[in-house]
């Protein structure tokens, strides 16, 4: 049996809606990888996150999770054991007044015994780099702050995957900042398997593969630097690309050499010094 997350010809239709949301989509997650899924509002994005975990099930077609289907009832606790979910918004998923008492909710639900929660809780926090602050209230926290303790509740559960719906959405740029670099850590040290959804180009950057989509459907897929260099088909379907493959782009334009898979600031300064 794989150890990753499979789509087969997925799709979804909210049942107030005659649009279907997801169409014919076919996906590979593998155990191990960092995958950023993009696309603009509308495109399904966050629906298929949800169908990852079995919070909706197919319409047609399947996902499976190591091999459990999520269209069987019986699996859905095995599956949600399997694979995390981190929200945009922080404030909803915090339940508790002291931050290691929020961390500890999760694997105390899954009736983990008190002195193995109590490890959990510690290494959680110790990962997410808010040891200091198992005593703290959450409501005193930074938005990346409660972002992270979020994080660590998820990590306490010990997931395989972890699923991130646009979790720095609702940050400014010091707690975008921490949350990708807590989610790097995950993926790099812990082996975590992470499937990151975003708006930011510059978080995708990050990841090892980056899935675009648009209408429903899966559109693109590669490297983010094979994907990123694509400037113009990203902009027909209503993406942005970073700042400085943007720059990248338009120097080309002005007839400069400079190369168009360029999506770092050293990246592009090593372009640039020879020019001048």
């Amino acid at each position: 049996m794989a150890a990753e997350i499979l789509a087969e010809g997925v799709c979804y239709q909210y049942s107030q809606s005659s649009k279907m949301a997801l169409k014919d989509v076919d996906l590979r997650i593998r155990k191990g990888e960092f995958v950023a899924i993009i696309g603009p509002n509308g495109s399904g994005k966050s629906t298929l996150a949800k169908l990852f975990n079995g919070l909706f099930v197919p319409t047609k077609g399947r996902v499976t999770v190591d091999g459990l289907d999520t269209r069987d009832r019986e699996n859905v606790w095995k599956i949600r054991q399997k694979v995390g979910m981190v929200f945009q918004n922080p404030d909803n998923q915090i339940v508790a007044t002291v931050v290691e008492e929020d961390v500890a909710f999760g694997p105390e639900n899954l009736g983990v015994p008190p002195e193995e929660i109590r490890k959990r809780v510690d290494e959680a926090l110790e990962i997410v780099e808010l040891k200091d602050f198992a005593q703290k209230p959450p409501h005193l926290l930074s938005g990346g702050q409660k972002q992270r303790v979020a994080i660590a509740g998820i990590i306490a559960m010990r997931p395989d995957y972890i699923i991130m719906d646009e979790p720095t959405a609702m940050l400014d740029p010091v707690g975008r900042k921490e949350v990708i670099n807590t989610v790097k850590r995950l993926n790099r040290e812990e082996g975590k398997t992470i499937v990151l959804i975003t708006h930011f180009m510059e978080e995708a950057v990050e990841a090892a593969r980056v899935i675009v989509m648009s209408e429903g459907r899966v559109v693109m897929e590669g490297s983010p630097r094979e994907i990123f260099s694509k400037v113009g088909k990203l902009k027909a379907i209503g993406l942005d690309v970073p700042q400085v493959t943007e720059l990248a782009h338009r120097l080309r334009g002005q007839g400069l050499a400079v190369r168009n898979d360029v999506l770092t600031i050293d990246e592009m300064v090593e372009c640039l010094c020879p020019l001048l």
